[in-house]
């Protein structure tokens, strides 16, 4: 295994004190080759080296530069996918945010309705208002919420007295086929109130849309739980329709961290290898010295 990074000879050189015929003889030999033949020839900085190179991280990041991204990358394409994975956990968060542009939006889209619904919810109240959201629901989904087994009924019949009373004659009679005679909304709400579960509910479906729209942001405006009856796929819809790529990813950095992880494990192995250049330096060379010492090995031995 070859790594060639040009910075390494140079600090070989300074290091070590090697002269141009030391360098020139040199020329051919990985890193372990010429520290062990200095340290065979009693080069002191070559034997302090050849001790410390597998335990001191400052030396890595000089031997190896690893200050540039670049080299980074160089010794990134020498890991497994597993490996590169176990470094998601020590970028910044911002980084791996940033590592989401490389998705698709339909790819983004797919990963949001695999997270829980509320790190879901999160993303879209970042680039909705709750009425935004609820204005471009589609009709089965407010009806999916407003008759949901864990809808409060008395939040809903609170709640229809902000409804004209007109259309509460129409969610009447649109069940009895009769015409409404009560008098005032008082009395039309306790007549929707006392209807059986079935012709409750179909009561609620067949109010008018505008009015449903209301009713249903007057109850989730109360309790935000209910946002989370909503499907994943109508938010994604909804983001995927009427919002950019660019906006998507800005409103994905309120997701966990866990989660922002998992998703950038689906990236193939030399995009994620370019997302991982990111980590800080000092956790990267204390990770090749503690999680990866075969490869670090390797690496010298070139």
């Amino acid at each position: 295994m070859t790594i060639s990074i040009d910075a390494t000879q140079e600090y070989l050189r300074s290091k070590l004190g090697l002269n141009l015929t030391k360098i020139l003889e040199y020329q051919n030999k990985s890193i372990q080759e010429i520290i062990e033949a200095e340290a065979a020839q009693g080069n002191q900085a070559a034997i302090k080296l050849a001790a410390d190179m597998f335990t001191n991280a400052a030396l890595l990041i000089e031997l190896f530069q690893l200050s540039d991204p670049t080299n980074k990358l160089i010794i990134m394409r020498q890991m497994t996918s597993a490996q590169l994975e176990k470094l998601l956990p020590m970028l910044e968060k911002n980084d791996l945010v940033q590592g989401l542009r490389y998705f698709t939006m339909d790819s983004l889209m797919k990963m949001l309705e695999k997270i829980p619904k509320e790190e879901l919810v999160k993303v879209v109240f970042q680039m909705f208002s709750e009425r935004q959201i609820i204005e471009r629901m589609p009709e089965k989904q407010l009806d999916k919420v407003l008759t949901g087994t864990d809808m409060d009924k008395g939040l809903v019949l609170k709640n229809l007295k902000s409804i004209p009373e007109t259309y509460l004659r129409q969610m009447i009679e649109s069940i009895t086929g009769q015409e409404c005679e009560e008098a005032n909304s008082a009395e039309l709400i306790n007549t929707i109130s006392q209807f059986g579960d079935l012709d409750y509910k179909n009561a609620l479906r067949n109010l008018d849309v505008t009015q449903k729209r209301n009713l249903t942001l007057m109850i989730t405006s109360t309790d935000n739980k209910y946002y989370l009856n909503f499907d994943a796929d109508a938010y994604t819809h909804l983001i995927a329709r009427d919002r950019e790529k660019e906006d998507t990813v800005k409103a994905m950095g309120v997701i966990k961290t866990e989660y922002l992880e998992k998703m950038l494990t689906n990236l193939p192995p030399d995009l994620l290898q370019v997302v991982c250049t990111q980590i800080d330096t000092e956790k990267f060379a204390d990770a090749l010295i503690t999680k990866y010492p075969e490869l670090l090995a390797k690496l010298i031995a070139g």
